[in-house]
C-alpha cells in the first residue's frame, strides 16, 4: 500500500502563509514524485543508481589529487547548469577505475533532480548495438528511433567513448550523434578510457605496440568537435575497484 504524505494527506499541495496571504503551492511530495519519474527515464544502469556526487569517494590513501579536483569541477557544472553552462558539456578523461562513470552518473542524477533537467544514460557500445540491430528486418525499431531521444536528450551521458572497435560506420555514427548535439547546443557528458590525444600514426618496428589515443578511436575530426562541446576533465589514479572495491561476497 502507498504512504499517504503526511504534509499534504496525498493532495499534493500545501497551504503556506506569503506576504501576510494564505496561497497554495506544491507539496514537495509531488515534486519529489516528479523527479523520481524524470530519474526512471534518464534510464540509469541499475549498478550505477547509487553513483551520486555525495557518494563519490575521494578520501582513500591513494587518491589521486585530480579526482578531487574533478569532483570540485562537477559540483561547479550543476551549480552552474544551464545559464552558465550553456550548452556546454564534459569531457572525463582517464585510466580504468578513477570513477569517471560514477562522476558523470552522479553529475546527471543532480541535474535531473536539482535542476529539472530531462537526461539520458547511454553505454557507447549498447547504443552502437541498438543502432546496428535495427537494420535487422525482423526488428520494428528503426535507427531513427533509436537516435532521436540520444539527439534530444536535454543532457546525455555518453559512457565510454571509443570502447568499440573503429570502422567508417562506426565513426559516420558517432559524427552524427555529436554534430547533431553540438548544433543544437544540447549538453553532453562523455567519460573514455583513452588519453584525449591525435591519432598518433605508425611507429617504427613491427613489433612495437603503442597506447591508442581518442583520436584513434573516434577519428580527429570527431575528437575535435569534443574539443569545442566540452570542457575536458583528466583524471588519474588507480583503479579503484582493484584497489579498494574488490568484489566479495556479502
Amino acid at each position: 500500500m502507498e504512504e499517504i504524505c503526511s504534509i499534504c494527506e496525498g493532495a499534493g499541495l500545501r497551504v503556506v502563509e506569503r506576504d501576510g496571504r494564505r496561497v497554495a503551492e506544491e507539496c514537495v511530495c509531488r515534486i519529489q514524485e516528479r523527479a523520481a519519474r524524470r530519474l526512471k527515464r534518464a534510464a540509469v544502469p541499475k549498478r550505477y543508481e547509487h553513483c551520486t556526487l555525495e557518494s563519490y569517494d575521494t578520501g582513500f590513501p591513494s587518491a589521486h589529487r585530480s579526482q578531487s579536483a574533478a569532483l570540485m569541477r562537477a559540483r561547479k557544472f550543476v551549480e552552474s547548469y544551464p545559464l552558465e553552462t550553456d550548452g556546454t558539456g564534459l569531457l572525463l578523461t582517464g585510466s580504468i577505475g578513477v570513477g569517471k562513470t560514477h562522476l558523470a552518473t552522479g553529475i546527471l542524477q543532480a541535474l535531473v533532480v536539482e535542476r529539472g533537467a530531462v537526461g539520458l544514460f547511454y553505454d557507447y557500445r549498447d547504443l552502437l548495438k541498438q543502432v546496428q540491430n535495427s537494420y535487422n528486418a525482423q526488428v520494428r525499431e528503426s535507427e531513427m528511433e533509436i537516435l532521436r531521444p540520444v539527439f534530444e536528450a536535454e543532457v546525455l551521458v555518453l559512457d565510454e567513448l571509443g570502447a568499440a572497435k573503429p570502422t567508417d560506420w562506426v565513426w559516420d555514427t558517432v559524427a552524427h550523434i555529436l554534430n547533431t548535439r553540438y548544433n543544437d547546443r544540447r549538453t553532453t557528458i562523455v567519460t573514455t578510457n583513452y588519453a584525449n590525444l591525435p591519432p598518433l600514426g605508425a611507429v617504427g618496428g613491427e613489433n612495437r605496440v603503442r597506447e591508442e589515443t581518442l583520436g584513434d578511436r573516434i577519428g580527429e575530426r570527431m575528437r575535435s568537435r569534443l574539443q569545442e562541446m566540452c570542457v575536458v576533465v583528466e583524471m588519474q589514479g588507480e583503479d579503484f575497484r582493484q584497489k579498494v572495491k574488490r568484489a566479495s561476497f556479502a
